[in-house]
This record gives C-alpha cells, sequence and structure tokens, in this order.
C-alpha cells in the first residue's frame, strides 16, 4: 500500500509496523503453549494472571534481547540463513519495488496459498504422506516401528529452499536418528515390558505406533538435547554475555554510549543503562506478581523470580539462534525443561500440589512468553537490518506490541475456554498445554520423571560438538516431527539445484534470488490461507454448506488421498524448479 501511495520512507514505516504485528503472534504461542494446562490441570485462572504474565514475560525477552542483537544481527550477518526473515524481507521490498518481481511473489502466494488451502479445508489430498503407502513401508511401519513422513505444505517447502540445504539436511539428520534409529531402539527394548512406561503412558510399548513411541520417548532426548544445545551455546556466547554486562557497566560509569556519540544510525539501540533499569524494574513487577498474586510466601516468590529470570536470559539465545538458523523457535520443548526445573526448584522448598502446580506454570507461561518474544524480535531485528532501519525505534514500538497482544489473549483464551473449553471429547486439542500438564502433574507429586532420556539427548548434544555438527539444529530435527522436517530437505535441496545448474555464477545468483521470490510467495500465501481456514473453521460457515462437511477426511486419510498428496506435492516443487530456472542475468 505504502508502495501505492508514494509514501516517503514507506518502506521503513512498513518495517515497524511488521515488527509491532508480530508481537501479536508471539506472545499468543507463549501463552497457549502453557495457559490452557491451567484449565486442564483444573486449576485456577484469571485475566489478571494472563495478561500480566503475558506482558512480563513479553518486556522480558524484549530487554533480555536486546544486548544479543549486534552478535545475531551483524557480527553473524551471512552465516545465519533467517528464513522467516528472508521471506518477510523480500515480500516487503518487493512489495514497495513493484513490476515483475512483485508479479513472481503474487503468483507464487496464491499457487501456495490455494495449494495448502485445498487440502487443508477440502481434503482433496492428504497433508501427510507416509512410506505406509507402499506394501514394505507397512511391513516397516508395523514390525520395526520405521516410518517416513512428509507433510506437504507448500510452506514447509517455502521454509526449506530459504533455509538451504545445509542446515536443512542437518535438521533432517536429527530426524532420521530420531525415528529411524531412536524409535525402532526403544520399541526393541520395550517391546516386552508389560506394564506401561512413565508417567502417564497408558500403552504398552508393544502397542505403540511409531508416532506415539516418538511422542512418549524419543522427543524427550531431543528436549534434552535442545537443553544441552542450549548450554553449549550459552558457554560458547560467554564472551557475548560478558561483552553485554561489560557495556552495561561502562554506561553506568560513564554516562554514554559504548559507541560513542557518534554511533550508526542503523547500529543505534536503546541506551544500556535504561535497559539495566527497565530489568531491574520488570523483575520487581514480576516479583510483586508473584508475591501477590500466585506463590504464598515473600521467599517464594524471590525463588520464583530467580528462576524467571536466570533461565530466561541464558535460553533467550537459544531461542534467537534457533529461529535464525531454521525459522523455527523450539520454545515448548524449553518450556518443559523450564517446567521441570522450576518444579524441582518449587518442590525443594516445600510447593507442591496444586499451589506448586500453578506457580510453575505461571513461571512456565512467563519464561514462554519471553523466549517467544525474543525469538519473533530476533527475525524483526534483521529484516529492520537488512533494510536499513533504525533498532532504537524498532526496540521501542516493540513493547506497543506486547502490551496490547497481552491485554488481547488472556480475552481470546477465557472465550476459547468458554465456547470450547480444552478438556474433554469436544475440547481444544492444545497439545502443548497438554504436554505442559503431563509433565508437571508427575513433577508435583513425585512421580516419574524421564531424565535418563534428557540425559541421553544432551550426551548426544555434546557428540555433536565433537563432530563439528551443530548441536542445536541437530536437536531440533530430533525434537521437532518428522513431517515437518522432510519437506525442509526437499526445500534445501531445490534451492541447491537451481543454483549450480549453470557455470556462469550471475545467473545462478539470479536464478536463486527468483527461486527465494517464489518461497516466500509459497510461505506468506500458506500462512494468510492458513489463518482464513482457521477463522472458517471457526464460524463453522454454513453456505452452501457446513464447512465441516467440505473436509473429506476419508479420502485425505486413505492411501489413494496420500498417493494423490505425493503427485501434487512432486508437481508443486517441479514449478518451483521450472521458475526458478526461468530467471536471466
Amino acid at each position: 500500500m505504502t508502495g501505492l501511495a508514494k509514501k516517503p520512507n514507506g518502506l521503513g514505516q512498513n518495517v515497524i509496523i511488521q515488527s509491532i504485528g508480530s508481537a501479536s503472534g508471539s506472545v499468543v504461542a507463549g501463552a497457549i503453549f502453557t495457559i490452557p494446562a491451567l484449565y486442564i490441570l483444573a486449576l485456577p485462572a484469571s485475566y489478571f494472571h494472563m495478561f500480566i504474565a503475558s506482558a512480563l514475560g513479553g518486556f522480558i525477552g524484549i530487554l533480555f534481547l536486546i544486548p544479543f542483537r549486534k552478535y545475531f544481527v551483524k557480527d553473524m550477518h551471512g552465516k545465519l540463513p533467517f528464513p522467516e526473515g528472508t521471506a518477510t524481507t523480500e515480500i516487503l521490498v518487493t512489495g514497495e519495488k513493484g513490476g515483475k518481481e512483485a508479479l513472481v511473489l503474487v503468483i507464487s502466494g496464491i499457487i501456495g496459498g490455494a495449494f495448502d488451502f485445498i487440502f487443508s479445508a477440502f481434503g482433496l489430498w492428504s497433508e501427510v504422506v507416509t512410506s505406509r503407502i507402499v506394501s514394505w513401508g507397512e511391513v516397516l511401519s508395523d514390525k520395526f516401528k520405521m516410518v517416513l513422513k512428509i507433510d506437504v505444505s507448500a510452506m514447509i517447502l517455502g521454509l526449506g529452499y530459504i533455509i538451504g540445504l545445509r542446515y536443512s539436511a542437518i535438521i533432517a539428520a536429527g530426524s532420521f536418528l530420531s525415528w529411524f534409529v531412536l524409535v525402532p531402539l526403544v520399541h526393541e527394548i520395550g517391546q516386552h515390558l508389560t506394564t506401561p512406561l512413565g508417567a502417564g503412558v497408558t500403552t504398552l510399548i508393544s502397542q505403540m505406533s511409531p508416532g506415539d513411541i516418538f511422542q512418549h520417548y524419543v522427543r524427550q532426548i531431543g528436549i534434552g538435547g535442545i537443553a544441552m544445545a542450549g548450554i553449549i551455546g550459552v558457554v560458547r556466547s560467554s564472551k557475548i554475555i560478558a561483552g553485554a554486562f561489560k557495556l552495561a557497566f561502562n554506561e553506568i560509569a560513564h554516562r554514554k554510549s559504548a559507541e560513542g556519540d557518534n554511533a550508526v544510525r542503523t547500529q543505534t539501540d536503546i541506551k544500556m543503562l535504561w535497559i539495566v533499569m527497565l530489568v531491574l524494574l520488570t523483575a520487581i513487577a514480576v516479583f510483586a506478581f508473584f508475591a501477590i498474586g500466585v506463590v504464598p510466601t515473600l521467599y517464594q516468590a524471590i525463588v520464583a523470580v530467580l528462576v524467571v529470570v536466570v533461565i530466561s536470559f541464558l535460553f533467550t539465545t537459544v531461542a534467537a539462534n534457533a529461529i535464525a538458523i531454521v525459522g523455527t523457535n523450539p520454545v515448548s520443548g524449553m518450556t518443559l525443561m523450564t517446567l521441570i526445573l522450576s518444579s524441582v526448584v518449587l518442590v525443594e522448598i516445600g510447593l507442591t500440589g496444586e499451589a506448586g502446580m500453578l506457580s510453575a506454570m505461571i513461571i512456565g507461561g512467563v519464561v514462554c512468553t519471553a523466549l517467544s518474544v525474543a525469538g519473533s524480535f530476533i527475525t524483526d531485528l534483521k529484516i529492520g537490518y537488512w533494510l536499513g532501519s533504525t533498532p532504537k525505534k524498532q526496540e521501542t514500538w516493540k513493547f506497543l506490541g506486547v502490551l496490547v497482544s497481552a491485554a488481547t489473549v488472556g480475552g481470546v483464551i477465557l472465550v476459547l475456554n468458554k465456547a470450547y473449553g480444552f478438556t474433554g471429547a469436544q475440547g481444544l486439542v492444545a497439545p502443548q498445554a497438554n504436554a505442559m500438564a503431563a509433565v508437571i502433574k508427575p513433577l508435583m507429586s513425585n512421580a516419574q520423571t524421564p531424565w535418563m532420556l534428557y540425559v541421553v539427548g544432551g550426551v548426544i548434544a555434546l557428540l555433536l560438538v565433537i563432530l563439528k555438527v551443530p548441536p542445536l539444529a541437530f536437536a531440533l530435527g530430533m525434537y521437532i516431527p518428522q513431517e515437518l522436517n522432510t519437506p525442509l530437505l526437499v526445500g534445501g535441496a531445490i534451492a541447491w539445484f537451481v543454483s549450480t545448474r549453470s557455470k556462469n555464477e550471475k545467473l545462478n545468483n539470479a536464478r536463486f534470488h527468483r527461486g527465494t521470490l517464489i518461497a516466500s510467495g509459497f510461505i506468506a500465501g500458506g500462512a494468510l490461507l492458513g489463518v482464513f481456514n482457521a477463522f472458517l473453521k471457526f464460524i463453522d460457515l454454513q453456505w452452501p454448506f457446513g464447512y465441516s462437511g467440505w473436509l473429506n477426511a476419508g479420502w485425505a486419510g486413505s492411501t489413494n488421498g496420500e498417493i494423490t498428496g505425493l503427485i501434487m506435492f512432486i508437481l508443486l516443487c517441479a514449478y518451483a524448479v521450472w521458475d526458478s530456472m526461468r530467471a536471466k542475468e
């Protein structure tokens, strides 16, 4: 719109607007991953808890990320792919320029959006294709619990293209280790057990599907890997963390920016003195929140604040690095680890039962929102870096976006709970919140906790460091469902293919750039139509007949539906290659 209106600095304004708007998604993710667990556990949940936890968590995420902006955005420029940031930047720049590039983006957006909408709304083909569509694949799945899955979403394919072959291959390798080695291994070891193994598990391992084994056991190994990768990342970032502290002390001591008064506009942050003061004020607000409305004693409130501040600070670099690599924030895995650590601490100080579960879930909500906002915000700052925005302005306006989003999300969750609920057969699924509830309940009642699985994941992460493989990307692959990782590999392979077919480097670059536009269109189209699809489901559109009647679930879940999905996905990949190769110097 700003491009059509010929507004001066329209691109800069769009960057700020995008940064404010993206706060809503990150705050909602932080809340929806944790708050519904209060309803699932039959604990008291109020708008006050939701609003304050979301707002304070968002503020913490912004404040803790700012000292690391220069490292992730400037120092690591060209080394981290920032897939979502790349896609958003292409959309903003292309929208400003118009012309042929805008046409490529629009056409690919329509194709990608329509592709994803057709299978999600009408069920004309299956979204997930598995190796069970062939007889040998069915035997491998049933007998050895080995199965290959791929999500045919155009949006995820586009993400894979932008991530590139190197990182997508590492992520896929982690996924293949989980599904082709660890899942069959767990089945082989546990198939002779006569009682269910693990807290909240009601099914024998011998009767579990590969997906069940992954969900109950192998994914916990991935969580351990992510946690250890986070610790490794913190250790490796120790110089950056020390530099952030040094900068803060220098500013406090000398009352001026460490970069001097002539700092480049595009490298100007909120002054570190203000950051330190705001962190202290936010910590005091968190303490007051816990002391007044969450925990019974001041001592427990102090401990809760320390848990929130320490974990949020240490995991901020993990969240930012994950977003920079794969475009997916492992916030649910890190929040699960937060719940485990905070529950252990709370039990030690005498907080158990319902009071302990409520306290741990609120701590998890604050930390989850902090990490979600931090991961999202590093993308915003990278977009601003590419397009020449002032970081200080983005950082300032981000607080407004968080505040408005926090005020809204509590009301939305209350409405969803009243309309649908989060429990029972007709309740909303809320998979992350159910996982949080399943983890926290045994911890607060002295039941089993899968420490051994977490340790195995940690050991794998350490071995990856020795092998010089990025542990976080690999651990993300172990944790994220396989069907979401395999299309990343396909997208990365397409990016490699179109950018290496010619001996002319300029032509290769032109093809890669056109492919990036196509991938960005796939991502944008898939996201927009995904929101539209969710809206139709929410209102249960009755014209021309009930929305639920549009979805051909029987066909989509059949072998023929999967075969159709595979054929359509191959055609989509062929289109992406063909259109990318049309580029000229």
